[in-house]
């Protein structure tokens, strides 16, 4: 029985959706069918098809009572829009259906774990949010929720625990058939932990253990956990709030972080060997992963940072987007990520140059576009001196650019969108230390409309950043102080 909350989100957002015209959103990047995105949630292979949920709130281009959108694809490339899953409609999720995750149950019926929100009065004017981790179950368009919601409550954390900052259920299915869910929480320390939940069917769930804790090493509360094998080895990735830089590997404010060690599954406890930051650009939060039919681990985080939401206007019809579907590895115990090879067949129009001296600025026949997908390899001259930097930039005309600029000697990679026609003064500008050996640097640069993406060497760093400028500037320059020899290869897309 569909509610009149969902029934008036379902009309409003086909209404609406029609009026946004194809060349006004990104290509290959999910966006809200209208209004305001944020977190992927539920993203899951089902029926035949990938399945990507979101954060949504379909009547402004701002933040607010959240909903569940959908959307369908088969490449992960191309999206289908299908009618909203979820609205906040019941006593215990009546502010807001939060982050969550899908599975698929032996009967066939796909399963959506979510966060349930419900303001409680404390004092005056204060109120707290209660947090509860909630399911609905569905045929891959429309979701019942279950009757006995919610299925972990305050009754199911830690005594001293938070049951304001209980958020974000990741589930997956173990070997044995049974399933097994990670939730963010905030424990008495206030810093965040990962909690770790068992269930037989899906539907009736236990608590196990603290799988990880913060003690207050990486920001404060850790939001929207994912918890999987890669390689022999477990992943943690979650997303930190409030945290403080340290060196160039974390930035300040919410930001990714990716744990990797190993799992007794006996005892529920994770054993750390190895952190690292998900993404070095400025644009990039909060993301989760599926297993792809073919074995392929693939992760798709929301493109956006909290606190640069304020560089589109609200008056624009959409707010939010996806970013690329990457595929993940691990190599030395470090986190690897690719573009999804699906990309690769969208690939025609190709240029390219090799061993080209750029000194000053550069601009070579047949290098423009907006949606482009560009590898590039800068090298110093052999015999001269090592240059001092080494730039790229795009989306470019006579007043605008975005740019990728090197150092070499201090081995720093920065990319910048202060010159896109941004009128606010948030962030546009992140560094990256990088490996370059000789001042030889390879990169990957994948722009779509709104949005770039570089990831760096075979994967090993990746650096995001979104930039509305007008897609009339679509001129991509070299440039270097000193010399510096590039190949490059840029496809259209």
């Amino acid at each position: 029985m569909t509610s009149q909350t969902l029934r008036e989100a379902r009309k409003y957002e086909e209404a609406s959706g029609k009026l946004i015209r194809e060349e006004e959103r990104p290509d290959f990047h999910l966006t809200p069918r209208t209004g305001w995105m944020n977190d992927p949630n539920g993203f899951s292979y089902y029926k035949g098809q990938y399945h990507m949920f979101y954060q949504y709130y379909p009547y402004e281009s701002k933040w607010g009572p959240m909903h569940w959108g959908h959307a369908v694809s088969n490449d992960l490339l191309h999206w289908e829009y299908l009618p909203c899953a979820l609205a906040p409609d019941e006593a215990y999720d009546r502010d807001g259906c939060f982050s969550g995750s899908a599975v698929v149950l032996p009967d066939g019926r796909h399963l959506l774990m979510y966060t349930g929100v419900l303001k409680e009065h404390e004092e005056r004017d204060i109120y707290r949010e209660v947090q509860t981790q909630c399911i609905a179950v569905g045929d891959g368009v429309d979701y019942e929720k279950y009757e006995q919601n919610p299925v972990i409550g305050e009754k199911d954390i830690p005594e001293g625990s938070s049951r304001f900052d209980f958020r974000d259920p990741k589930m997956w299915k173990k070997a044995d058939g049974t399933y097994a869910c990670v939730v963010g929480n905030r424990p008495a320390d206030g810093s965040g932990q990962i909690l770790l939940y068992n269930s037989a069917d899906g539907f009736h769930w236990k608590f196990k253990s603290v799988l990880a804790s913060n003690h207050g090493r990486f920001g404060k509360m850790w939001e929207c956990p994912d918890f999987f094998e890669l390689d022999g080895k477990w992943v943690l990735l979650t997303s930190p709030q409030d945290m403080l830089p340290q060196g160039f590997e974390y930035h300040n404010g919410n930001g990714t972080l990716c744990m990797v060690g190993d799992y007794n599954e006996e005892d529920g406890a994770f054993i750390e060997m190895h952190n690292q930051s998900v993404d070095y650009g400025i644009d990039f939060y909060a993301p989760q992963t599926v297993l792809a039919p073919d074995g392929r681990r693939i992760m798709i985080g929301w493109m956006q940072n909290w606190d640069s939401c304020s560089m589109r206007s609200p008056e624009d019809p959409w707010f939010g987007q996806m970013s690329l579907p990457r595929e993940l590895s691990l190599k030395n115990g470090r986190l690897y990520q690719r573009p999804v090879r699906e990309l690769d067949a969208m690939r025609h129009g190709k240029v390219e140059y090799t061993d080209v001296a750029v000194s000053g600025v550069v601009k070579l026949d047949g290098m423009k576009g907006r949606r482009v997908d560009m590898e590039l390899a800068v090298r110093p001259v052999d015999g001269e001196d090592l240059y001092q930097k080494f730039a790229v930039r795009f989306a470019q005309e006579d007043t605008c650019y975005t740019s990728l600029s090197f150092r070499p000697r201090e081995s720093i990679l920065k990319v910048d969108r202060k010159f896109s026609g941004s009128r606010r003064a948030i962030i546009h500008q992140r560094r990256a230390l990088v490996n370059n050996p000789n001042g030889e640097l390879r990169l990957r640069i994948i722009l779509d409309r709104f949005s770039v993406e570089v990831f760096v060497g075979d994967g090993e760093q990746v650096l995001t950043a979104t930039m509305y400028t007008k897609q009339e500037a679509d001129g991509i320059s070299f440039f270097a102080d000193g010399t510096a020899n590039i190949d490059v290869v840029k496809y259209e897309l």
